[in-house]
C-alpha cells in the first residue's frame, strides 16, 4: 500500500505555496487627480478609466484626463504622498480627506480638514517645511511612490 502511495503522488508537483498578492488601494478615494486642475473642481473618477501607479489604483473622469496622467503622473498626483501637509509637518503620516484640499505653486496638497487648509493657505512657508520633512517620513510607506504608470 505505501508503494503505491508513493507512486501515486511521485508525479504530482508539490503544491505552490501562498503567492505574493499584490493589493493596490484606491487613490484619492476614487477622485479624478487631474480634475483638481481644472474649473470644475474634484470630479468622480470611474472604473473604465484607471491606471496603476505608486501602489494605488487611479481613476479619472475621461480617457483623456488618464493620459494626461500617464504621462506626467507627478504633476498631477497630490504631494507628499496624498498624506495631510500638517501632519507631515508634525513628522506623521495623517489620512487626508480628498475633498479638502488647496492647489499650491501648482502642485496638489491634501488636508485632514479645513483648519489645516487654511493654516497652509495663510503661511505660505509651511509648503516649504512640508516638503522638506517629506523623505524622512517616507521610509515609513509600504509601497515606493514612483513607478511606471501602468
Amino acid at each position: 500500500m505505501a508503494l503505491a502511495v508513493l507512486l501515486i503522488t511521485a508525479g504530482v508537483p508539490a503544491a505552490a505555496g501562498p503567492s505574493a498578492a499584490t493589493i493596490e488601494l484606491l487613490a484619492l478615494e476614487g477622485f479624478d487627480p487631474v480634475s483638481y486642475f481644472l474649473k470644475e473642481g474634484p470630479q468622480a473618477g470611474a472604473a473604465r478609466f484607471e491606471l496603476s501607479w505608486g501602489g494605488k489604483v487611479w481613476r479619472f473622469a475621461s480617457g483623456a484626463d488618464r493620459a494626461a496622467f500617464r504621462d506626467n503622473p507627478e504633476v498631477y498626483a497630490p504631494r507628499l504622498g496624498g498624506f495631510d501637509a500638517a501632519g507631515i509637518l508634525d513628522g506623521r503620516l495623517v489620512d487626508a480627506d480628498p475633498l479638502v484640499f488647496a492647489v499650491i505653486g501648482e502642485r496638489l496638497y491634501l488636508f485632514r480638514d479645513a483648519e489645516r487648509r487654511a493654516r497652509f493657505l495663510a503661511e505660505p512657508e509651511l509648503v516649504r517645511r512640508a516638503e522638506a520633512a517629506w523623505p524622512d517620513l517616507q521610509g515609513q510607506l509600504d509601497v515606493p511612490i514612483r513607478d511606471a504608470p501602468r
